[in-house]
């Protein structure tokens, strides 16, 4: 069964960094309708650890949850964009993981690109967001290493396209780990 993206793209207008993923997970999975919603995922523990020194700032006070008007906020006043490569997609098993996942229709990265024209900075957040973004950008490289990032130019601008560890809880690191490659990230973003 073939499945479209379930909500639109998140874009503040002072959007610096755009964070793609490949597809979200099953709506079983959510915590939440909004981008990294699975509650096994570590990416707003990752953020709300590096910008809060808390890993659980976006929880809900049950821990239950991620709280989607709190992280929405914080996204608007950090310039943060996020979206996913795959508009529409199968899935080959019951899950989100990159290997079960057969992009139909990829999204239109320089469409999403002239949306954001601040924006500078696209991060992959796992192996199928990489390819997606390398070929789009017509750029040929050898495999990056996690934190690397490469200089291309996508909707006649120049940007830098940074390989970042998955978030999932199946890519096997801490989540301190993980928050180091994302510090590094967050600390050489460029400014518009």
């Amino acid at each position: 069964m073939i499945e479209t993206h379930p909500w639109p793209p998140f874009l503040p207008q002072n959007a610096t960094i755009l964070f793609l993923g490949s597809f979200p997970p099953p709506e079983k999975r959510w915590s939440m309708p909004f981008f990294y919603p699975n509650p096994q995922n570590d990416f707003w523990r990752i953020v709300g650890f590096l910008f809060f020194h808390d890993k659980t700032w976006f929880l809900t006070p049950d821990a239950r949850r991620f709280d989607q008007p709190k992280i929405e906020a914080f996204l608007r006043k950090e310039g943060i964009a996020l979206y996913d490569v795959g508009r529409r997609v199968e899935r080959l098993a019951g899950n989100a993981a990159d290997h079960h996942l057969k992009i139909v229709e990829p999204v239109d990265l320089a469409e999403l690109l002239r949306q954001v024209p601040d924006c500078r900075t696209l991060v992959a957040t796992g192996q199928k967001a990489l390819e997606e973004i390398l070929r789009q950008a017509d750029v040929s490289v050898p495999p990056l290493k996690i934190g690397e990032f490469v200089e291309a130019t996508l909707a006649r601008r120049p940007v830098r396209i940074y390989r970042m560890p998955s978030t999932s809880r199946a890519y096997p690191q801490s989540l301190k780990k993980k928050a180091a490659f994302y510090r590094t990230l967050f600390t050489n973003r460029e400014a518009p």
